[in-house]
């Protein structure tokens, strides 16, 4: 298998899953010429996409669509109440009919060779998912956009080989940054966003020996910096309780409006 974020941060995201036969697309809230020159990269275009998935309605995931819909009919996927949310959008345009294809927030389907996984996740937004995509015996996930997690989410999350794990802000400079005061008690709410201190805690309990890759995703440029979210989620790991080091994994943060490296695994 092999995942690549083409874009991840507070202004637009879009996360590239898929095996030797099958290429998906985890959200579209760039522009179409960054899908494009990032599914180069993979020596891919739009016309190898199998499908689209989206986690949930807000325009750092969907503002892309309706332009690549309108390219190319893709099928996409999302929870009932995000596609209900999108047939009646007008950001998106119009789009080709019976393009959209919903389930029910933590049901499993397969694309092509690729199982996908849904879990419902804690966020503002009308019926938000995080996404497993499995083939063989590799997995990965991708998990942004979330105020809180419970054990749900560990055990659906546990045994990945890679994953996209947000790492939204700094508590301290969110909270003495310019955001108004209602911005800042939404994003560290429980239908929020996860801090860095958060996403490290989380990571403690995620990470297994055949993890291969960890990319901090969905960091806030007014609220974060790539050094500090790389260094508190490697210093919650080191003191955490568990067996595991952050040296013992490749981890790195992904750049906020660029494609990152290409992980195999």
């Amino acid at each position: 298998m092999r995942m690549m974020s083409l874009s991840s941060g507070s202004s637009g995201n879009c996360i590239y899953v898929g095996s030797e036969n099958t290429h998906i697309l985890i959200d579209v809230g760039i522009s179409r010429k960054a899908v494009l020159e990032g599914l180069d990269k993979l020596d891919l275009s739009l016309d190898d996409i199998d499908a689209i998935l989206i986690t949930h309605e807000h325009d750092d995931h969907i503002k892309g669509l309706g332009v690549i819909e309108r390219c190319r009919r893709i099928p996409v996927f999302s929870a009932k109440g995000t596609i209900d949310y999108l047939e009646k959008c007008d950001r998106i345009g119009r789009v080709p009919e019976e393009i959209y294809n919903s389930f029910i927030a933590g049901d499993s389907f397969t694309i092509g060779d690729l199982e996908i996984s849904s879990t419902k996740i804690s966020h503002d937004a009308a019926d938000p998912v995080a996404y497993v995509a499995g083939h063989a015996d590799k997995r990965a996930g991708v998990l942004t956009d979330l105020g809180k997690y419970d054990d749900s989410i560990v055990k659906d999350f546990k045994n990945l080989d890679a994953m996209v794990l947000e790492s939204n802000h700094d508590v301290n400079m969110l909270l003495n940054g310019p955001y108004t005061y209602p911005l800042k008690q939404r994003i560290i709410g429980d239908k929020g966003h996860l801090s860095n201190e958060s996403c490290g805690r989380l990571l403690c309990e995620l990470l297994n020996d055949h993890m291969r890759k960890v990319l901090l995703g969905h960091l806030s440029r007014e609220n974060n910096f790539p050094e500090l979210a790389y260094e508190t989620v490697k210093c919650e790991i080191n003191l955490g309780d568990n067996e595991f080091k952050a040296s013992d994994f490749d981890i790195s943060v992904a750049p906020r409006n660029q494609a990152s490296d290409i992980i195999n695994f």
